[in-house]
């Protein structure tokens, strides 16, 4: 089974992982990660739900000044996002084509504004914050798509004369090729408004695409599936996280900013699923909950030399989940016993923490904390609360005893595997013997 997936699924999963679109909305969006987190530390300042905390803010300022301070930053933030991958992405693409980036990022960013809602104030509805996300995104690409290709064009080329600095000489080489590309999403925005009366399209996508598409995302089945695949591309030695990691975020921003906005009204947070809820419950350690996996090599396979290296190697980076050292060091990759619980306890673990604030024993994962953030602590900043904290402590007891037998097996395969090489090592060596003993009688 694993030739075969290794002969014909990893082919595909790697050109998948390596395809440019995504790469360039991954990297769109890890280029704009801390705006994110301020965003949702923010949000964590102006709602820790702990009275001395509060209250003693209130003391030092009035409670109207330092939760207008935290709205500040998230409209700086959360408030732009749009605006911001409308920009990163499309400079990410245009990289990947060497072409230039900076020309192709302004484009893009104008070429989104043209499906934007104006009034008095400027731009208004859904069209700067997370709400224009997705179009935002397509524009991206699709705006950067026209515009590489009429920049590679020698006929839509204004040249400059020798001397001319070199930002005034791409700005001009990007003339003609953005008049056409911001004119032609001008032209498709004006049909669309006039032609079938939607004067917010922004909103009108949000509402018939993007808000369903968010409720599809946010249920056990998906949970699972999302819990699923990178684990099970990881077993292949394909980087699963990379790959996934365009579509978590797609539905992660949105998600987080729903939950802020609910908290900040009082009301339940809507969304379970997204990045903060996986980062915090799921891959504590890195994908497969391998923290609970240097735990459990700690505790029955010290006697295991390989093991044992590679678990006291691991130990620190997984602490700020980075495992790739325990992945090719054991390895799990292409590995026959320890891939069956390095892709079933992420499931299990995403199963209780799903129901676990569905049902609301523990809060919502509302912010964002980087991902390097250790286990448990990351399970307290999430949720903003010391359940989330337990939980996290309570999934990682529970990935340790998944963990238990199917590396007890491996220690048991191991001392075969030493027992046998030491058996066939002294065949060997009484065979040489014999030889030896041969030529002196000869």
């Amino acid at each position: 089974m694993f030739r075969f997936l290794e002969e014909k699924f990893v082919p595909v999963a790697a050109r998948v992982g390596n395809q440019r679109h995504l790469v360039a909305i991954r990297d769109g969006f890890i280029t704009i990660m801390p705006l994110t987190i301020l965003g949702t530390l923010a949000l964590l300042v102006n709602n820790l739900p702990i009275k001395f905390y509060q209250n003693g803010l209130d003391a030092i300022w009035k409670h109207e000044t330092w939760t207008q301070w935290g709205g500040n930053i998230w409209g700086a933030t959360f408030g732009i996002l749009s605006l911001l991958l409308a920009f990163t992405i499309a400079y990410n693409l245009a990289k990947s084509y060497d072409k230039d980036g900076l020309s192709a990022g302004v484009i893009s960013l104008s070429s989104y504004m043209t499906f934007g809602t104006f009034g008095e104030g400027g731009l208004t509805g859904l069209t700067t914050g997370t709400g224009g996300l997705f179009i935002a995104m397509i524009i991206a690409l699709l705006s950067t798509e026209v515009f590489c290709r009429l920049a590679g064009n020698p006929k839509l080329l204004i040249k400059m004369p020798n001397g001319v600095p070199p930002a005034v000489s791409k700005s001009f080489a990007a003339l003609l090729p953005a008049i056409i590309t911001i004119g032609l999403f001008a032209l498709v925005r004006t049909i669309i408004s006039a032609g079938f009366d939607i004067p917010d399209i922004v909103g009108s996508f949000y509402s018939a695409i993007q808000e369903p598409f968010m409720g599809l995302t946010n249920t056990w089945v998906a949970a699972l599936v999302l819990a699923f695949i990178p684990t099970f591309l990881w077993t292949l030695g394909v980087h699963g996280a990379n790959i996934i990691e365009p579509f978590m975020q797609s539905i992660n921003l949105p998600a987080i900013d729903a939950n802020m906005q609910a908290i900040s009204a009082g009301e339940v947070a809507p969304y379970i699923v997204n990045k903060p809820f996986f980062d915090a419950f799921i891959n504590m350690g890195g994908s497969g909950t391998t923290i609970a996996l240097i735990i459990a090599i700690f505790i029955i396979s010290r006697k295991n030399k390989q093991y044992n290296t590679v678990g006291k190697l691991s130990a620190a980076p997984g602490i700020f989940n980075i495992n790739e050292p325990l992945l090719f060091g054991l390895p799990i990759v292409l590995n026959p016993v320890l891939f069956v619980p390095f892709i079933l306890t992420p499931m299990i673990n995403v199963t209780i923490a799903f129901f676990a604030t569905k049902w609301g024993f523990v809060p919502a994962a509302t912010v964002a904390p980087p991902w390097t953030t250790p286990p448990i602590i990351n399970g307290f900043l999430a949720t903003a609360s010391w359940r989330g904290a337990v939980l996290s402590f309570v999934l990682l007891i529970i990935a340790v005893c998944i963990y238990l037998p199917f590396l007890s097996m491996a220690n048991r395969m191991a001392k075969q595997n030493e027992l046998k090489a030491a058996e066939s090592a002294s065949q060997n060596e009484q065979h040489v013997s014999e030889l030896e003993n041969q030529k002196v009688e000869v």
